[in-house]
């Protein structure tokens, strides 16, 4: 790239780069979006089709999820990777809707193309659909139904929703009870729901129907020692952050021993120090200990001879869930422990789960942190199970804190499409065009719903504006029927937050991308200080430059 001076030309930038401007740069960025919007489209609603993902060594990722298959996709072009983002973004905030986010954002940039052909200016378009995302948040605050965190019913319906069209719709009504009740367990008096206190752990082996809620931790560990009970009912729990073994010095220190009985005294020393300290555990009254660092051999020996339970290395987020789920205090020092610092739970044991050994803490009081067991016959049923358990683990929590739904089905994106044109209307001139376009792109959900299900898509979206225009707001494409039917009546709702964020980012990241004109790509192979290939002269390893 050069700029000529007086005849002279000026180069400014490194041999082998390369330039796109104006409308090819455009041209080819959303080609690229769109591209991303259709690997995932026929994924979307309840008979969404999977995808199967294979890797650079051969892993194998079947999925139904928008931002899984992005991430496992090897995508290159930048203006795609912006559109990963989009779901990236959904995916993190939350949870669920990432298809919906990035069918929209491609929807938008292809109306967009039709608006630059006819030589509308991209900042135009950016400034419509920056207006028309702003009005379309403001339209479905006003269609939204408040939703109280105590309605159960309502909430396995959001998580049922969540589950359709994933393989976890066989059990779905058992899976939606398990999660309702995980989120509520683990929910703040303000109505917030962390979901790192809900510990989802998979196993291989049984099938989807055996996946069960505990009421309490289950830790993927088993007992220190053999000689120790398999169970304890009525637990006292201790919680270690401290090491049951002899402490070793600081400083480095030479012992010297002329005599066989001196390495006895100081090998029986060692011993005491580690009876003291056992000794100290079960005066505290315990009769399970979950320790964070080690336990030598001699703490087992004494922690078996008193009827202890013991586990070490536990995960630090395995210790604090713990702590929430049986009131439990971590405690720092062997020397500090007491009876307050103790943990209940009602049944403690080690069973046997697709072969390997776990720990069950159960039937905990008002547990903070519960666990939830995937079961699935195959490794990657197991794989997109926890991936649909997450999913709707966080819509429920959103609804939980956000307190608001939405029918879903397409209604809202359908309401949002007329309530749009009325608004275009009002505002005139070219942003007028714009937001007409935003409008139309919104009816991408409803349209592409009603192809998954081998419907005629014109023909819903005709049947759908009439129900809507009608005063039926909460609409949508029913797939069993083959017709606009009541969301709301069937139980097919999704959180709020899940539509304004799809929304709100898919037109930033549109807007963003419509605003570049120019794309300077460096040249990949030519290395810094003389282009040579970045493996080195002659076939060389990486990192010998070449001598």
């Amino acid at each position: 790239m050069s700029q000529q001076l007086g005849g002279q030309p000026i180069i400014i930038v490194r041999e082998g780069t390369t330039k796109s401007s104006g409308q090819d740069a455009q041209n080819s960025n959303i080609a690229a979006a769109k591209a991303v919007a259709a690997a995932v489209r026929s994924t979307l609603g309840p008979r969404g089709m999977d995808k199967m993902l294979i890797d650079g060594i051969g892993e194998i990722t079947i999925t139904n999820d928008g931002v899984t298959i992005l991430k496992e996709m090897d995508i290159e072009h930048p203006a795609a990777k912006m559109i990963v983002e989009v779901a990236k973004t959904q995916d993190a905030e939350v949870g669920d809707g990432t298809t919906t986010s990035v069918i929209i954002a491609g929807e938008l940039l292809k109306n967009a193309e039709g608006l630059l052909a006819q030589s509308v200016h991209p900042t135009v378009i950016a400034e419509g659909y920056r207006m028309a995302a702003a009005k379309a948040l403001v339209i479905l605050d006003g269609i939204a139904i408040t939703v109280k965190p105590t309605d159960m019913a309502m909430l396995k319906k959001i998580a049922g929703t969540a589950l359709t069209g994933k393989n976890a719709e066989v059990s779905r009504d058992l899976l939606s009870d398990i999660i309702v009740r995980a989120v509520t367990s683990v929910m703040d008096p303000d109505g917030k729901a962390d979901l790192a206190h809900i510990n989802v752990e998979k196993k291989v082996g049984s099938s989807t129907d055996d996946t069960e809620l505990v009421e309490g931790m289950v830790i993927d560990k088993e007992r220190a020692h053999p000689s120790m009970p398999e169970s304890v009912k009525n637990a006292k729990i201790l919680i270690l952050n401290t090491a049951l073994e002899f402490k070793k010095t600081d400083v480095n220190a030479k012992i010297n021993m002329t005599t066989p009985e001196q390495v006895q005294a100081f090998l029986d020393e060692e011993e005491h120090m580690v009876r003291g300290m056992v000794d100290k555990v079960v005066a505290s009254g315990a009769t399970v200990v979950f320790c964070q660092k080690g336990i030598d051999d001699v703490a087992q020996h004494y922690l078996a001879k008193a009827g202890i339970l013991a586990t070490r290395r536990v995960k630090k987020s395995d210790g604090d869930n713990l702590a929430r789920a049986t009131g439990a205090t971590i405690v720092n020092s062997i020397d500090t422990i007491t009876s307050k610092d103790l943990g209940t739970a009602g049944l403690v044991e080690e069973r046997k789960v697709s072969g390997g050994e776990m720990i069950f803490v159960s039937k905990c009081r008002n547990p903070k942190a519960v666990s939830i067991i995937v079961r699935g016959g195959t490794e990657h049923v197991v794989d997109e199970l926890e991936r649909a358990i997450h999913d709707a683990l966080m819509v429920v929590s959103v609804v939980v804190e956000g307190k608001k739904i939405v029918a879903g089905g397409g209604a809202p994106e359908t309401e949002l499409s007329l309530r749009l044109r009325e608004y275009a209307a009002s505002v005139g001139g070219r942003v007028q065009l714009a937001i007409e376009a935003f409008a139309a792109a919104m009816e991408v959900i409803p349209r592409t719903l009603a192809e998954n299900a081998g419907l005629d898509a014109i023909d819903m979206l005709v049947d759908m504006r009439a129900v809507h225009e009608s005063g039926k707001k909460t609409y949508g494409v029913d797939a069993d029927a083959k017709k606009p039917s009541d969301m709301l009546k069937a139980g097919v709702v999704e959180p709020l937050r899940v539509k304004t964020q799809a929304i709100s980012s898919a037109a930033e990241a549109a807007v963003m991308i419509l605003r570049i004109d120019d794309v300077i790509a460096a040249s990949k192979s030519a290395a810094p200080g003389g282009g040579m290939p970045p493996g080195g002269m002659g076939g060389m390893p990486p990192g010998m430059g070449g001598y």
